[in-house]
């Protein structure tokens, strides 16, 4: 099933070569793969036994076969339920992004089909990063993953692209070459301890307990900046606010809904299971950074005046709560922490296909130049604002019942950085608010916002329309959401509102797994007799 579920995409990225100069043939086809993606990971999930997990089999799926004897290495495939979730949340999103850029202005000299393959060959260094089971081979997808993203800013992005595209590529390569170095004591440390030198994560695993701390420590380390620069944890974030706002739309999206989750991915198959004496001794470090970010990152995004800007700082202000859930060591606020990885790939996923309606429509990345939207376009102004609540967590979405359930699994724990991290909820609701209010509320407004009205010719500065009349015209130069529009945003506000009250899926999935991981770690849970909250 595994392998089916990589091979397809690059499959369909290898096809768009030839079609590379028929645009609808090879739309249709990028579109089918991607359908048929997300079909088989329905199928998986189907097939995925929770009582099996719940039953002590750590993953399900499973092939191996030997690659590099000589080095210990496989071709080995797993998944645990987090895993699971995160494939799903990839295959989810990339038929609404390949049906959003369907009509999208490239630029010059680029291709249809160049474009959507980039996609379909992210889609695949994703699967294959969740469901390695062998540690190098995780490292070599951790890696292969840049290259379609990279290419995916550098061709396809904004006026900085080529700068952007550079600094993702030079900060994720440094990161990746660091673990390269804790991979190889990792493999020194095994064979030590086993007589024959191993990559194999159930392996590593069992002789983690019998590693010396000192050694994990310095091994932690290697795998920690690596993950925390993917993640990314302050001070390691300032690539995020260029990559995602160069990025194209449907990129951005990949790179801060699902890509970015590797690195918190990473803490919790890999920092906590193979180090977990490190991870106990180090957790009070990460907790600083994480509600650092929580709060800095939250204050940056207030001060933004670039959309995509925006955006991204209020990823990494999200991506301190999902840290602080990993470290607090219990279980709920690990199962918060795995369903704020699947959640805040659907919200940012929104917010960022909102921002690229905007730009779509009024040529300008800048906020000042949009406001008084919901008067000519108020499907686009209510779609804008559920994606706005469901990023700041407001109950009945689906970000709430995540962050609830990291706050209070850390408070027993962590009852300090608990506190200080609920403080970027209430700038949240701030930033949030403040960025709506300015692009949607008032009267029709800002430069990008009354050009287009004019090029419509339904009024403006210059015109003999007034804008107040041109709003009741629901701006035929600022038109409301289209049909294909609307079929990219309506999955994602159903899966939005569903999990926001229905949680229960996705938790039945990640929650065998997080009990796992908690085992794994060695320490006492302080959940209550209940057991982890459904």
């Amino acid at each position: 099933m595994l392998i089916i579920l990589l091979l397809v995409p690059v499959l369909g990225a290898l096809a768009m070569y030839p079609l590379r100069h028929n645009t609808p043939v090879a739309k249709a086809v990028a579109m089918a793969t991607a359908l048929l993606e997300f079909v088989l990971v329905v199928v998986a999930w189907s097939l995925y036994s929770i009582p099996s997990a719940q039953a002590g089999t750590r993953f399900q799926f499973e092939f191996s076969m030997s690659w590099i004897p000589a080095f210990g290495t496989h071709i080995a495939f797993g998944v645990d339920g987090i895993a699971l979730a995160m494939i799903a949340l990839t295959a989810f999103l990339v038929p609404g992004l390949m049906l959003f850029a369907w009509a999208e202005k490239l630029p010059e000299g680029r291709t249809a089909a160049g474009y959507f393959a980039l996609l379909l060959a992210t889609e695949a260094t994703l699967v294959g990063v969740f469901a390695a089971t062998d540690v190098f081979l995780f490292y070599v997808f951790f890696e292969a993953m840049l290259v379609p993203m990279y290419f995916l800013i550098g061709r396809f992005g904004g006026p900085r692209r080529q700068y952007a595209a550079v600094k993702f590529f030079l900060y994720s390569l440094l990161g990746g070459l660091i673990m390269l170095a804790s991979l190889i004591g990792l493999f020194v440390t095994s064979a030590e301890q086993l007589g024959q030198g191993t990559f194999t994560w159930a392996e590593l695993q069992a002789i983690a307990a019998d590693t010396p701390t000192t050694t994990q420590i310095w091994l932690f380390l290697g795998f920690f900046i690596a993950f925390a620069i993917k993640a990314p944890l302050v001070p390691f974030h300032t690539w995020l606010p260029d990559a995602g706002a160069e990025a194209p739309i449907v990129g951005a999206v990949l790179l801060v809904g699902v890509l970015d989750k590797v690195g918190t991915y990473g803490f919790l198959r890999y920092l906590l299971p193979l180090f977990p004496q490190a991870s106990q001794v180090l957790a009070p470090l990460v907790l600083v950074l994480a509600v650092a970010g929580i709060i800095y990152a939250a204050l940056l995004a207030v001060g933004q005046t670039d959309m995509g800007r925006f955006v991204a700082y209020t990823s990494v202000a999200h991506f301190g709560f999902i840290a602080l859930g990993i470290f607090a060591f219990s279980s709920q606020a690990f199962a918060g922490a795995s369903l704020y990885m699947v959640n805040h790939g659907l919200s940012t996923g929104m917010l960022f296909v909102m921002v690229g309606v905007l730009i779509s429509r009024g040529g300008s990345r800048l906020i000042s130049d949009y406001g008084g939207v919901a008067k000519i376009a108020p499907v686009m102004a209510g779609c804008l604002l559920v994606a706005g609540m469901s990023s700041l967590a407001l109950p009945g979405t689906n970000s709430f019942v995540s962050e609830f359930l990291v706050l209070l699994g850390a408070f027993p724990n962590r009852p300090v950085f608990t506190i200080i991290g609920t403080i970027g909820i209430i700038v949240a609701a701030l930033y949030v608010l403040w960025f709506y209010q300015r692009t949607m509320q008032g009267p029709v407004r800002g430069s990008a916002v009354i050009a287009a009205l004019e090029r419509g010719g339904a009024g403006g500065p210059g015109s003999m329309i007034d804008p107040a009349v041109a709003a009741q015209r629901k701006g035929s130069g600022f038109p409301d959401l289209t049909g294909r529009e609307i079929g990219v945003l309506a999955p994602l506000i159903v899966v939005i509102v569903v999990l926001g009250f229905y949680p229960a899926p996705v938790l039945d999935l990640i929650n065998p797994s997080v009990t796992a991981t908690m085992a794994e770690l060695g320490l006492p849970d302080p959940v209550p007799a209940g057991g982890i909250v459904r």
